[in-house]
């Protein structure tokens, strides 16, 4: 399962490199966790996390281990992250989810 879900607004357009986070989520406690990748613009890596946690939980997920960070460089070759980094690259908080294995 793929989905992807944006939050406009982020006033460092176009200053900054997108930032990928990833980690997993789950959208009840002790529920079946969703693999995360979150991908946004932000001046750092504190706000980044604040920024994604913000939009993950506005989502309605419950929970989130985010497990690393980093920035892109460049766009990503296929769909759904190719999407993702552009809405990214407008101000928004995007965010994939897929299954992982049990």
């Amino acid at each position: 399962m793929n989905e992807i879900v944006s939050d406009p607004g982020n006033d460092n357009k176009g200053e900054h490199p997108v930032t990928i986070i990833t980690g997993r989520v789950w959208r009840r406690k002790g529920g079946a966790p969703e693999g995360v990748h979150v991908m946004l613009v932000a001046p750092d890596d504190d706000s980044a996390v604040r920024r994604a946690l913000e939009s993950l939980s506005a989502e309605g997920y419950a929970e989130a281990e985010l497990d690393q960070i980093g920035e892109m460089e460049g766009a990503p070759d296929e769909e759904p992250h190719l999407s993702a980094w552009q809405g990214a690259l407008e101000g928004e908080v995007s965010v994939i989810t897929f299954d992982v294995p049990a």
